[in-house]
């Protein structure tokens, strides 16, 4: 927990401002006195800037026969809201709520704030999470502007820890790429290592953020996603409040963040947002799903083709009913379905949204009533197929999703040659890869493998905010404590002594 330092003068938090690229100081000479202008470049409205207030600032400049007067400097301002004050954090605060910062060389002056915020017109309406949707929470999510990404991110964490640095990649594009972190706690060799990756980078035109997470990935030979990326504003201030590092792109509206581990690609915002008792049983539900959407097409086709002995004698005269007019061994039955939902999912994905959703619902149904009653597959699969798809639908990240609709794949063909003993061994193939994995250094594996029992408050299940009000530990931050659970016990007893 990141304590607020006292006695500071303007002069210390220009000095920490300046560690962010969108941070720029502007020195100017009025009647003799010296003046600093320093502002965040992201957080103001350019518009008023350039129009009202520098031109003004620009009129005093030629006013070398009068002696300064700060008020009449102050009154003279063609702006609404200018102030005057010598408390160092109110500077801070207003800083990142869009001010500008006016202080004088070789003076005692007050220092002046004069607000030209475009926190309330950087943000536009159409901006919702479209592929990361939720029901509960803000709707908020990142544009294809650089600058509004910022705006959006400072708008939302107003802490003069949040630094930002900009690079410029492509050497056709000449994309601006900003890393983002909170200076202070975000560990340093995380910070320098992203940097040295994106340093190296020679590449003609950076598409989207996707182009850099493939490029600095730790491995490019692996399906799995070594960085969270996400288009939602909550989920980035999350990833920056535990101390990881945030990567934006120009033109792309998601963002993507590490070091992250397996388990950050199973967690969804909403988690937070419900009481802790149901946001354990919505992500151990989402677990269970994915595990389930992975393993059930290639379950069935190891018991129907080497171990009929574990289906019950109930359900194996249905089984065997529903397969007697198929002419297809189970493989190639298994294999024709989730072909099928894979064409319907991708023909859905690139038509209008209200025609594909039409498509996907009418096209599931009428293919697969069809396909049963040509024999070419049995009923049990298809329920077990659909159920398969529709628990790949619960992950809440969308290239985790499609790593796991790959995974199944493999699986079922492991199966169809080896039955449970080849599900096995594709487990253990893909589990000693996860071991081997890092995202910016960290194992990918964390805290199952190095183990982290501390690490597991958060994890599988989401404890209550007293229990989860430390940093993770693999990310190594500077400062381990987010903030005090000790508050809450303290109302309380102020309460009961009421």
């Amino acid at each position: 927990m990141i304590k607020e330092k006292k006695n500071q003068n303007p002069a210390e938090i220009v000095k920490r401002a300046k560690k962010s690229s969108d941070f720029k100081e502007i020195k100017k000479n009025v009647s003799g006195v010296k003046i600093f202008i320093s502002c965040f470049t992201s957080l103001i409205d350019h518009k008023t800037m350039e129009q009202v207030f520098l031109p003004y600032i620009n009129e005093c400049e030629k006013k070398t026969d009068q002696a300064f007067d700060i008020n009449q400097f102050k009154n003279s301002i063609p702006l609404e809201e200018v102030m005057t004050t010598q408390d160092a954090k109110e500077i801070e605060e207003k800083l990142h709520k869009g001010f500008v910062l006016i202080t004088f060389e070789n003076t005692s002056e007050d220092w002046l704030l004069v607000n030209v915020s475009n926190l309330s017109k950087g943000i536009r309406e159409t901006n919702e999470t479209e592929n990361e949707y939720s029901v509960t929470g803000p709707k908020l999510g990142f544009v294809e502007s650089l600058d509004t990404n910022i705006l959006l991110l400072r708008s939302k964490l107003k802490s003069p820890l949040v630094t930002t640095e900009e690079l410029t990649l492509g050497t056709l594009s000449k994309t601006r790429v900003a890393i983002v972190y909170l200076d202070g706690i975000t560990n340093e060799k995380h910070i320098e290592t992203v940097k040295k990756r994106l340093a190296k980078i020679d590449f003609d035109i950076i598409w989207d953020t996707s182009a850099l997470d493939e490029i600095i990935r730790d491995n490019s030979h692996t399906p799995f996603p070594l960085y969270l990326s996400t288009e939602r504003l909550d989920r980035i201030c999350y990833t920056l409040s535990l101390g990881q590092v945030v990567i934006f792109s120009d033109g792309s509206p998601s963002a993507i963040s590490g070091p992250s581990t397996l388990l950050d690609f199973f967690i969804s915002p909403e988690d937070y947002y419900y009481n802790w008792i149901v946001g354990s049983f919505f992500r151990l539900i989402r677990i269970f799903a994915i595990i389930f959407s992975i393993f059930s097409s290639s379950l069935y086709v190891a018991v129907v083709t080497f171990h009929y002995e574990v289906v019950p004698a109930d359900l194996l005269g249905p089984l065997i009913e529903s397969r007697a007019n198929v002419p297809f061994p189970p493989v190639m039955e298994v294999l024709f379905l989730e072909m099928t939902i894979e064409l319907l999912r991708e023909a859905g994905a690139r038509l209008p949204t209200k025609v594909g959703q039409t498509l996907g619902i009418v096209g599931g149904i009428v293919i697969g009533q069809a396909a049963v009653m040509a024999a070419l597959t049995s009923n049990i699969l298809l329920i077990v197929v659909a159920l398969s798809a529709l628990a790949s639908f619960t992950t809440p990240t969308m290239s985790m999703s499609n790593t796991i609709r790959l995974l199944r794949f493999p699986f079922i063909i492991m199966s169809s040659l080896l039955g449970g003993l080849g599900i096995m061994l594709g487990f253990a193939v893909i589990l000693c890869h996860l071991f081997k994995l890092k995202s910016f250094e960290t194992p990918y594996m964390v805290p199952l493998y190095p183990f982290r029992r501390n690490n597991f408050k958060d994890s599988f299940i989401r404890s209550p905010y007293s229990v989860i009000n430390k940093r993770p530990d693999y990310l190594r931050a500077k400062d381990t404590i987010k903030y005090s659970s000790k508050e809450k016990n303290k109302k309380k007893e102020d309460i009961n002594d009421e």
